[in-house]
């Protein structure tokens, strides 16, 4: 059984380097996508719907049923995924499950991102920045300094357009209606995992509520945030272990 590793923004797949090797398995597939370590073509608008059909047709590609994981952004399109294609899946995960909560709201950068003329100023300053100074911000959010130096070469416009286009395709109340189809993806075991100090993903209770809604376990993981999987990657293994050992073969 394939596990498939999903990241988000502003991030590639090394996001996950320190986890994959504490995992019970051999069989981890990493998935980029477009704008974020992988080519986005032109035409590819980076929205919501445009990332879930991305994702269908990469899990297409592979053995099937998986076990899904996403994390930020990969966390949406993982939802995406379990409540309109679960037959791709044996399980899914996500960190996001609180975004589908209807009291959601975007936090104070995202709505910038989501502002037209804003967003883009506030992306021509991201690039603007040295690599140390990416890496040195992406520390202060909170992510391990060994990944952190790694991706922030990686920021660059590419990955800019498909931060707008993906932001401003999930203006509220975008993602509160999306909610409303979580029940469906019950027909496949979920895992909804919330880092206790993660900040951007709405409250504990948001990620109850949805992981009830959508028939999944919750998972918390205390005095860790928004990028849990370098922080603390022990735990994070036996978090994931633990629920796979549950399923069913």
């Amino acid at each position: 059984m394939t596990i498939v590793l999903v990241h988000g923004n502003p991030e590639t797949n090394v996001v996950w380097e320190s986890l994959v090797g504490m995992l019970d398995r051999d069989d981890v597939v990493r998935l980029s996508p477009p704008g974020f370590g992988a080519p986005a073509p032109e035409e590819f608008g980076a929205t919501l719907d445009e990332y879930r059909d991305w994702l269908i047709g990469e899990l297409e590609a592979l053995d099937r049923p998986v076990d899904l994981v996403g994390h930020d952004w990969g966390g949406a399109h993982v939802v995406n995924v379990a409540m309109t294609r679960p037959d791709l899946l044996r399980s899914w995960c996500t960190d996001v499950a609180g975004v589908f909560d209807p009291e959601y709201v975007w936090n104070d950068l995202a709505q910038m991102w989501q502002t037209p003329g804003k967003g883009e100023l506030a992306v021509a300053d991201m690039l603007a920045t040295s690599f140390p100074e990416r890496a040195a911000g992406l520390i202060g959010f909170g992510v391990a300094p060994d990944i952190a130096e790694l991706l922030a070469p990686a920021i660059d416009e590419d990955m800019g357009r498909c931060v707008l286009g993906l932001y401003r395709s999930a203006v509220q109340p975008r993602m509160s209606e999306l909610g409303r189809g979580l029940p469906a993806a019950a027909e496949r075991p979920g895992l909804a995992l919330y880092a206790s100090k993660d900040r951007s993903a709405g409250t504990e209770t948001m990620h109850r509520r949805s992981a009830k809604r959508a028939g999944a376990t919750l998972a918390v993981l205390p005095d860790l945030g928004h990028w849990w999987m370098t922080q603390d990657p022990h735990r994070a293994a036996r978090a994931l272990n633990r629920f796979w050992a549950s399923l069913p073969d």
